[in-house]
């Protein structure tokens, strides 16, 4: 059985990440919309401020996937949370609990942290959807996402008080 190794992720591994979030885009069917950089990555997960942290997967000391988080806040449970905004696992690679390992590794960080929950989405055609549910995510069935962003965005900012 080949060895997993989940490690953080460090600078040097920002093009592995930037790789493996093409190879994501390109599955979920929108490998026009990555607009960020390695140099993106660079800035905001090992800048002044860093927005995230990441993890690698390492089968046999080959890199083989990534989960990057940031963190949010819960009113309602009065503690932060980490939301994981991607979560890839390279196709050959997924029959031996890669991907389970970085959850159970994200996991590990919100409970040392004293933090609340994990959360992320899933596209409703994804069929990682029961990988989530046999680990235990739930489904929020009537929280519904919306976003924010390009023209509208700008409209909205620029209204006047």
């Amino acid at each position: 059985m080949p060895t997993v190794v989940i490690r953080p992720a460090v600078e040097a591994d920002s093009s592995v990440i930037m790789r493996f979030v093409r190879e994501l885009a390109e599955f979920e069917r929108e490998p026009q919309s990555v607009k960020s950089s390695e140099e993106d990555l660079r800035r905001d997960g090992w800048g002044e401020t860093p927005m995230f942290e990441a993890l690698i997967a390492e089968l046999d000391g080959e890199a083989v996937g990534f989960a990057l988080t940031s963190r949010t806040y819960s009113t309602w449970e009065g503690r932060p949370g980490l939301f994981v905004e991607d979560l890839y696992v390279t196709p050959a690679a997924r029959r031996y609990g890669v991907g389970r390992k970085l959850l159970a590794a994200i996991a590990r960080r919100a409970v040392e942290r004293g933090y609340r929950r994990v959360d992320l989405n899933v596209l409703d055609w994804n069929p990682a959807r029961g990988f989530y549910d046999r680990i235990g995510f739930r489904q929020l069935q009537e929280w519904l996402p919306y976003r924010l962003t390009g023209d509208g965005l700008a409209a909205l900012a620029a209204e006047t008080a």
